[in-house]
């Protein structure tokens, strides 16, 4: 196991000098999004705020047995994601069962980075396309939302995504919400949000064997 190393805040830009704290629920599923999961979250029943389809793709570092660290490329950033807890099943509706996860996130531009230059140079990157729309919610109190634009700087909330990715020719899609803001209220934004967007939902059970993180999904695929 590395160490993230103390020097990486001075490399950074500035407003992104500040970790950011999230709890997490995804699933993952092989093949095309089904069409009835894609006509659910355009509904108007989520709410009048839907991000346009956004294209991309991003290039994930590998590290073999470790399933609490991603490590990603977007563009000139380099991301890194810790995961701090396991939070376990969380229920929601008749058709959701996810696990949550609390990670902490750090951005830096222009890929400086507290990775060990080795592993930069020498570890196994993959790239992952991505087809992704989002929804935004701010929650101003438990039971509370309200749906804003994604882009809104909002204080505390949750962003709902629909993604659907590719890996060399092999299609996936995942589920997943991110709440975000003070700490002591991540687990309220995430309920708050998942049992709203989830009265509405009648496609496929999700089910708490297919709910992780990213490096889990990755490790799944045998790359």
């Amino acid at each position: 196991m590395w160490q993230i190393q103390s020097g990486f805040d001075e490399n950074c830009a500035t407003e992104e000098k500040v970790m950011r704290a999230s709890l997490e629920m995804r699933w993952f599923y092989g093949g095309a999004l089904p069409k009835s999961i894609g006509q659910w979250f355009g509904s108007e029943s989520l709410g009048g705020y839907l991000s346009p389809p956004e294209e991309r793709e991003d290039l994930y570092l590998l590290i073999p047995g470790c399933d609490y660290l991603g490590v990603k490329l977007r563009g000139k950033n380099l991301q890194v994601k810790w995961r701090q807890a396991e939070l376990g099943a969380m229920q929601f509706g008749n058709r959701w069962e996810g696990k949550a996860e609390k990670w902490l996130k750090w951005i830096c531009a222009d890929t400086v980075a507290p990775v060990p230059a080795d592993i930069l140079a020498t570890g196994k990157w993959v790239g992952v396309k991505k087809k992704r729309a989002q929804r935004l919610y701010q929650v101003s109190a438990p039971g509370a939302l309200m749906s804003v634009p994604v882009e809104a700087p909002i204080p505390q909330g949750c962003i709902v995504e629909v993604t659907q990715l590719n890996i060399n020719g092999s299609a996936s899609w995942t589920l997943g919400f991110e709440a975000f803001g003070g700490e002591s209220f991540l687990t309220e934004s995430l309920e708050t949000v998942a049992n709203w967007t989830s009265k509405s939902y009648q496609a496929q059970k999700l089910k708490a064997e297919d709910s992780f993180g990213y490096p889990n999904w990755l490790a799944s695929k045998g790359i």
